[in-house]
C-alpha cells in the first residue's frame, strides 16, 4: 500500500518566553491509504500538535512532513488551503462551527467552498449525512440551540461530507454518550472499509481503541510505539 500520510525527522517547538517548548522530537511515522489509527498518549504529549502538522494547520520547526504526496513545507499558502478543502476532513474538539449557520448550512458549507456539487446533488448527500448522525430534528437550529453532543455530530457530519481521503478527529467521542459514540464509531469505520478514508484519531477513549486497527503512542513528543 501507499502512504497517503509520511512524517520523516520531525521537530515541532514553541517559544514560550526565554524557553522553548519541544512538542515533537525526531519523529517518523508512516501510515498507509485507508488506515484507522489512533494517536495515544498522556495530555502534553504532541497528539494534537501532530494533527495540526497533517491538517496543515501548523508547519514543524524540522524535518519533512508529506500529505496525500505533497510536502506540505513546500506549498504556499493557497495550496496548502486548497490540500485542506480537497484532502482533509477536520474533527475538532471544540466543534468550530458557524454561529449564524443552522446545521443544514454549517455541513453543506465545505461542498459549496469545493464548488463540485450541484445543488440537488448537494442536498442529498447533506441529509444523508443529517440522517446517519441523528440530527434530522435539529436541522434548522443553529449551533447555540445544540447540546454539546449534537454539535459534535454537527462537526462529524462536516468532516466527511466532502468524502475526503483523510479524516483528523482530535477526542471525536469526547462529548458523546456511549450509544451515540458507538454509532458514530460504526459511521467512520463504514467509510473506512466502503471508501478506503483514512482515519487519524487522537483519543484517550478506549472505545476508539477498540475499533482502531493501529495504535500509535507517543510520551514527550517522541513515538513510543509505532503500533
Amino acid at each position: 500500500m501507499s502512504a497517503i500520510v509520511e512524517l520523516t525527522g520531525v521537530d515541532k517547538e514553541y517559544p514560550l518566553g526565554k524557553l522553548v517548548v519541544k512538542a515533537l522530537q525526531g519523529v517518523d511515522l508512516r501510515i498507509e491509504r485507508g488506515e484507522f489509527t489512533v494517536i495515544a498518549g498522556p495530555s502534553g504529549s504532541g497528539k494534537t500538535t501532530l494533527l495540526n502538522l497533517v491538517g496543515c494547520v501548523d508547519v514543524a520547526t524540522r524535518g519533512k512532513v508529506v500529505v496525500a504526496e505533497r510536502s506540505t513545507g513546500e506549498l504556499g499558502d493557497g495550496e496548502l488551503t486548497a490540500l485542506r478543502l480537497h484532502h482533509l476532513g477536520f474533527i475538532f474538539q471544540t466543534f468550530n462551527l458557524i454561529s449564524v449557520l443552522d446545521v443544514y448550512q454549517n455541513i453543506e458549507f465545505p461542498l459549496l467552498l469545493q464548488g463540485k456539487l450541484g445543488k440537488q446533488e448537494r442536498q442529498e448527500r447533506v441529509m444523508g449525512l443529517i440522517e446517519q448522525v441523528q440530527l434530522g430534528a435539529q436541522v434548522h437550529q443553529r449551533p447555540n440551540e445544540l447540546s454539546g453532543g449534537q454539535r459534535q455530530r454537527v462537526a462529524i457530519a462536516r468532516a466527511l461530507v466532502t468524502r475526503p481521503s483523510i479524516v483528523l478527529a482530535d477526542e471525536p467521542t469526547a462529548n458523546l454518550d456511549s450509544a451515540t459514540g458507538e454509532a458514530i464509531l460504526g459511521l467512520m469505520r463504514e467509510l473506512n472499509a466502503r471508501e478506503e478514508t483514512t482515519f487519524i484519531f487522537s483519543t484517550h477513549d478506549q472505545r476508539v481503541m477498540e475499533h482502531a486497527r493501529r495504535i500509535v503512542k507517543l510520551r514527550d513528543g517522541r513515538i513510543e510505539d509505532a503500533g
